[in-house]
C-alpha cells in the first residue's frame, strides 16, 4: 500500500490487494537458467511485517514508512539498508510516511497531528491504521521534524523534495469541494519555497489536484481532475483526469494514450532533470491502462506497453539516463516489478538470483547508479517487504 500518492505514485496502493494474488512458484520456473543482474536485499520491515521504500536518492538514501508493533506507520530512512525512524519529533500524532528525501537528507512526506480531524484526508483509517487527527505535510531535517503550512485547510502532504530544498504536494483549503459527494475539502497542487506555499495551477475546470514530483529544475508533474471517494490505488481522493507538467509560470497538459482516465487515470508521477516524464495514462475507452513517457520533443506520450500476456502497466520512477521503473499487472491485477533500458521492457524478477526470497512487485524509483527501490513479498511469509536491488558486477552471483 502507499499512503498518500501513486508512485503514483500510485501504485502502491495496490499492495494490500495484490500481494497475495502473486503465483510465485510460476514466476520462479520462468527465472530459472536466467543470469542474474541485480543483487537484491531486504530491507525488511521495523516491528511489524511491514515497510514500504518511495524514493531512492543519488548518493544511495532511501525515503519510505515502516509499520511498528504498536499498529502504527512511522517515516523512516535506509541508508546502506540501515533504518533510521524519524518520528522521534512528530507532529503529535500517531502515523507518518516519508514519500522523498534528498542527498543532504532532508526528508518530506505526511504526518498525522494531535489535532482531531473528522476526514481520513491521508487514508491511515482506511489503510488500516486508525486515527482521527489531521494530517499535515511535513519538512525533517537535523532531527527535527517541522510542518508545512496548507492553503488554510486542516490537511495536506508532501510527495517530493529537490536538491534545493523545493517540495511539492497537495494542500487542503477551506472551501467546500464544488464536486458533490466530495468527503474532504477542495485540495490543490502546491509547491513549497522556503517554508511558503503557492498554489499550481490545475487543467480549467479541474477543481482538485496533486504536485507529485519536483526535479532539480524546479520542474513540477502530476495530475489534476476532480474529487471523489478516497482511492486507496493512489492514496487520493481524486479522479486523475489530466496528466500535467509545471515549468514555473506554466502549465502542460500531457495528454493521454486515448482514454479520459476512468481506472487507474492520467497521471504524471515522476520528471528527470532532463525534463522526461514517466506516469501512467489510459487507453482508448478507459479499457486498461499502461505507463507512458513523455518528452518535449515528442511533444506526446510514448505507450511503454505490457510484459507479454499482461493487461497494464505503469510507469513510476525515471532517472537522468532515462531508464524507467514500474510494474506490469496480468488481467488480475496482479503487479511483477519491471525496468525499461534502452526501449527494451525486462521483469526484474528475471534479473536477480533465483534464491532470492523476495518476489519483486513495485519498482517505484531508480537513481542514476541505476539502484532501484520499491515494494516486494516474502516468499516464505506473504509479508509485504521494501526492497533495494542494486546492479551486480560483472561475475558476481
Amino acid at each position: 500500500m502507499k499512503f498518500g500518492l501513486l508512485v503514483s505514485t500510485t501504485a502502491a496502493g495496490l499492495l494490500a490487494a495484490l500481494a497475495i494474488t502473486v503465483s510465485v512458484p510460476a514466476q520462479e520456473q520462468s527465472m530459472r537458467g536466467e543470469p542474474a543482474r541485480y543483487i537484491v536485499r531486504d530491507l525488511g520491515p521495523a516491528g511489524a511485517p511491514l515497510s514500504e521504500a518511495y524514493l531512492i536518492t543519488s548518493n544511495g538514501l532511501v525515503g519510505g514508512a515502516a509499520a511498528n508493533s504498536d499498529g502504527t506507520m512511522h517515516a523512516v530512512l535506509w541508508y546502506n539498508a540501515l533504518l533510521k525512524d524519524i518520528t522521534k519529533h512528530n507532529l503529535g500524532g500517531p502515523n507518518s510516511a516519508a514519500f522523498s528525501v534528498n542527498e543532504i537528507g532532508r526528508a518530506v512526506g505526511q504526518a498525522e497531528t494531535s489535532d482531531a480531524d473528522e476526514e481520513d484526508f491521508c487514508g491511515f483509517n482506511f489503510l488500516g491504521f486508525p486515527s482521527e487527527t489531521a494530517c499535515l505535510p511535513f519538512l525533517w531535517e537535523r532531527g527535527a521534524m517541522t510542518k508545512l503550512p496548507t492553503l488554510g485547510g486542516a490537511n495536506g502532504f508532501a510527495n517530493s523534495i529537490n536538491t534545493r530544498g523545493e517540495v511539492a504536494g497537495l494542500a487542503e483549503t477551506t472551501m467546500t469541494d464544488p464536486t458533490p459527494g466530495c468527503p474532504v475539502h477542495q485540495f490543490e497542487p502546491v509547491i513549497w519555497k522556503n517554508g511558503l506555499v503557492k498554489a499550481l495551477p490545475t487543467y480549467p475546470g479541474d477543481p482538485d489536484g496533486v504536485a507529485a514530483f519536483i526535479n532539480d529544475k524546479g520542474q513540477v508533474v502530476g495530475a489534476s481532475g476532480t474529487c471523489t471517494l478516497f482511492n486507496s490505488s493512489s492514496g487520493l481522493y481524486l479522479v486523475e483526469d489530466h496528466a500535467l507538467l509545471w515549468d514555473h509560470d506554466s502549465v502542460t497538459d500531457l495528454g493521454n494514450l486515448g482514454g479520459s482516465g476512468g481506472i487507474a487515470g492520467n497521471h504524471a508521477c515522476a520528471i528527470n532533470n532532463r525534463g522526461q516524464v514517466v506516469g501512467h495514462s489510459e487507453l482508448a475507452n478507459d479499457t486498461t491502462f499502461h505507463g507512458f513517457l513523455w518528452t518535449r520533443e515528442a511533444g506526446k506520450m510514448l505507450d511503454l506497453g505490457t510484459l507479454p500476456g499482461d493487461y497494464a502497466s505503469l510507469g513510476l520512477g525515471i532517472n537522468d539516463r532515462g531508464e524507467v521503473v514500474g510494474a506490469s499487472l496480468d488481467a488480475n491485477f496482479s503487479p511483477r516489478a519491471i525496468v525499461w533500458k534502452n526501449g527494451v521492457m525486462a521483469d526484474l524478477n528475471t534479473l536477480i538470483p533465483t534464491d532470492a526470497p523476495l518476489y519483486l512487485l513495485l519498482a517505484i524509483s531508480i537513481n542514476d547508479a541505476g539502484e532501484i527501490v520499491g515494494q516486494a513479498v516474502q516468499k516464505s511469509t506473504g509479508d509485504v517487504h521494501a526492497f533495494l536491488a542494486t546492479p551486480a558486477r560483472p561475475g558476481s552471483r
